[in-house]
């Protein structure tokens, strides 16, 4: 099951800030293993109770608190009839409340919420909590008054809670079967309309890009507001020209600002325009791009970066269609669509009062989602293809790339995305253009470098399956050399592999690779 795809959807984004807003928890994911993955992934937002916030930033308490999940997951598991929530105890005797999941009547994980007493603590009982953290966690200050910080929950307050969580695990399965019922009754992308966004230079056949096609189909032909969310890198622009292209607008301007590009004063010129004599050197009036744009789309890039001011005027503009120029005193009319992108949490701005949450939901009204290049490897292959073709040049005899340097780039974490690989193959060419097959020698260091760290051998996954079950092989590997080449120092190791401790010891037990290793040759610290 896809939680962080659940983890978006409008019901358990209210029941995330309703948990948070009364009784100060976290809502949290465990999948059909009983494996909390924000955990495992060292993503760990800090609880509010100080007592679990220790615990989750020791390597033995975060072990701990994750098998007191897997015992609430054992119930959900043993019984395939429960539907309800239940509850349960954790290593340092606070309360698991948790809902079960299912798919087609098959248990799928569950949601929790980890951490609340169920009567406020007494002195003695945090002095009992002391001790059991001493047992895995450095010594302890500041602890006279954490028991007041800890949520606590009595008897009416846990059956909401309950109620909450057992609703979202039901919206959670509807989303489900709906989403189930549209693959059945909705083909995939005509060859078409493939081709057509090919056009648009738009590369990908993985399952997060044919998502994306589906829904640039659908707006491509509405007025509608449209946000793209994605990291730097992730082709929001052209994610944007395709939409203004393949719809209603083609023929009209199609128009382009990035909203980090300039100050406040102008970036306002650069919108509205100016009249002569507004500010020193406005020699004449001048058009703003919202002006240009008339009749067509009007792409606002990294608009989460757009001051509180400008936001109120580009509010104004998506409401009334009007907006007033700098110094002028005749408002103007424009039809316009706004496509905006941004690689920012607009909902967490928001929250912190960065960004108009009147603004946000106007221009929220479709959403689009670009995966990040390492959630979407698969696709890979052809867009090395891609790029290789598109920067060949007259002479280069480069017909590929060779085995180890492609298995190279499937297990880089690309952070740069798109843009990055683009980079990379055009470097590659420049380098070795008079090569058949680019060698992984010719690869950049920095990539190398954090994928084989310390600069050494490359331990070439199975070149067959797919491409995560290949890189997690990798992986597998990469981590039992290094326990064997550091005598089991996984502090030296997290170290070397430019992750945490933490996360190294959840990735060892993940794969099997803590039995049979040698004692550990020297004192290992946190890392």
């Amino acid at each position: 099951m896809d939680f962080e795809k659940h983890q978006s959807l409008h019901t358990i984004i209210m029941l995330r800030d309703v948990i948070r807003k009364w009784w100060q928890m976290e809502l949290s994911f465990a999948d059909r293993h009983g494996v909390v993955h924000d955990w495992q992934r060292g993503d760990i937002t800090p609880p509010p109770n100080p007592f679990c916030r220790i615990s989750l930033d020791s390597r033995e308490g975060l072990r701990r608190c994750s098998q007191s999940v897997r015992v609430l997951h054992e119930k959900f598991r043993g019984n395939k009839k429960l539907r309800r929530a239940l509850f349960h105890d954790c290593h340092l005797n606070f309360s698991i409340v948790g809902a079960p999941l299912y798919v087609d009547n098959d248990y799928a994980g569950c949601l929790f919420v980890e951490g609340f007493a169920r009567q406020s603590l007494q002195p003695r009982d945090v002095d009992v909590l002391h001790s059991r953290l001493l047992q895995f966690a450095p010594p302890l200050s500041d602890l006279e008054r954490a028991g007041e910080r800890v949520p606590v929950l009595d008897g009416a307050e846990l059956a909401k809670l309950s109620d909450l969580l057992e609703y979202a695990a039901q919206e959670i399965i509807n989303n489900e079967a709906e989403l189930a019922r549209r693959e059945d009754q909705q083909p995939p992308p005509s060859a078409e309309v493939l081709e057509r966004y090919r056009f648009e230079k738009i590369i990908g056949r993985s399952g997060p890009m044919m998502e994306v096609f589906r829904l640039m189909e659908k707006v491509a032909n509405s007025d509608s507001t449209v946000l793209i969310n994605g990291e730097s890198g992730t082709g929001k622009e052209l994610v944007a020209r395709a939409i203004h292209h393949n719809g209603p607008r083609t023929d009209q301007p199609f128009v382009v600002q990035n909203c980090s590009a300039f100050n406040d004063n102008l970036l306002e010129s650069a919108l509205f325009g100016h009249t002569r004599g507004a500010f020193t050197g406005a020699l004449r009036d001048k058009k703003g791009l919202f002006e240009v744009a008339d009749g067509g789309t009007f792409f606002l890039d990294e608009v989460g970066d757009m001051s509180p001011a400008l936001q109120v005027k580009l509010l104004r503009v998506l409401q009334e269609g009007t907006f007033l120029p700098v110094g002028g005193t005749q408002h103007k009319e424009v039809n316009v669509r706004v496509v905006a992108a941004t690689h920012k949490d607009l909902g967490e701005l928001v929250k912190r009062g960065e960004f108009r949450e009147d603004l946000y939901y106007r221009i929220n009204v479709i959403r689009l989602q670009l995966p990040p290049l390492r959630e979407r490897r698969d696709d890979l292959p052809v867009l090395i293809d891609h790029f290789l073709r598109k920067h060949h040049r007259e002479g280069q005899r480069t017909r590929g790339l060779s085995p180890e340097a492609l298995s190279i780039l499937g297990a880089y974490a690309w952070p740069g995305n798109i843009r990055e690989l683009e980079n990379e193959i055009e470097r590659l060419l420049v380098l070795g253009g008079d090569l058949e097959m680019l060698p992984a020698e010719l690869l950049s260091s920095r990539i190398r470098d954090a994928v084989v760290p310390g600069g050494g051998p490359f331990i070439p996954p199975r070149a067959h399956g797919r491409l995560h079950e290949a890189v997690e092989a990798l992986e597998r590997e990469m981590i039992h050399q290094g326990l064997l080449r550091t005598r089991n120092n996984k502090s030296r190791l997290a170290r070397e592999l430019g992750i945490s401790r933490s996360n190294l010891i959840l990735k060892i037990s993940r794969y099997g690779l803590d039995r049979g290793l040698p004692d550990n040759d020297e004192p290992e610290v946190e890392a």
